[in-house]
């Protein structure tokens, strides 16, 4: 029973290790996408856009390595809502990679056609923003911290604003300058991209939340979540 158990043990931190793995690759690429973009390395796009399929392959051996976990080991309490958490977490997480190479796609068409007609909207913030919710997110789940995973939540109110920030810029630049238009609709791509990246952080915290406290803050509220979170 003993070896069964140190057996199960090292599975459950198979697909924990695994998954920050998989965690890490899809930093990088939020991380590339968005450096690629401010400074034209194509070649760093590049690699953002091959790693996509890197990420796939993590989700799906991920999935099957999860699936056999729940039929060979029946696990309950504690270690259920790991695998449960997994189980979602990685679908975010191969998601917000998706959205890292849309950007890095649409970075490459914007450099290759030499910046031209570029309206100067400010996205680094919502960028940054992004990056770190993301790098917070594995934090909080790596180390089991639903106070951190909490805060990611309230960050994207910060990113929902930024967003909202970046339509009416660009939709000004359209209307006075027809020739930005193309770019403009390129870089609304890119910061719906960045949009969808803080969502997918912020469902992933709120996982990591129900897989500490077993409560599921989904559709509860900001102040809800950080009251789950610290306990009060």
């Amino acid at each position: 029973m003993e070896h069964t158990h140190k057996q199960f043990d090292a599975e459950l931190e198979n697909v924990r290790s695994r998954f920050l793995q998989m965690g890490g690759l899809v930093e990088s690429q939020i991380t590339g996408a968005i450096d690629g973009l401010a400074n034209g390395d194509i070649e760093q796009l590049d690699r953002v856009i091959a790693r996509e399929a890197e990420v796939n392959r993590y989700e799906t051996d991920l999935d099957e390595a999860i699936g056999r976990i729940l039929a060979l080991r029946q696990p309950a309490a504690v270690d259920l809502r790991l695998m449960i958490t997994l189980t979602k977490m990685i679908t975010d997480m191969e998601r917000a990679g998706d959205e890292a190479e849309k950007i890095a796609r649409m970075a490459k068409m914007i450099h290759e056609a030499g910046r031209r007609n570029m309206p100067q909207v400010e996205l680094w913030h919502m960028a940054n923003y992004v990056a770190t919710m993301m790098r917070q997110t594995l934090d909080a789940f790596a180390r089991s911290d639903a106070k951190v995973a909490a805060n990611v939540v309230r960050q994207d109110k910060s990113v929902d604003i930024e967003w909202q920030g970046a339509i009416r810029h660009l939709i000004t630049y359209m209307i006075e300058d027809p020739r930005t238009i193309s770019r403009s609709i390129e870089l609304l791509f890119i910061a719906k991209a960045l949009e969808r990246i803080g969502d997918h952080a912020k469902n992933m915290s709120e996982l990591v939340i129900y897989m500490i406290k077993g409560k599921d803050v989904r559709h509860t509220g900001v102040d809800n979540v950080e009251k789950q979170a610290t306990g009060d």
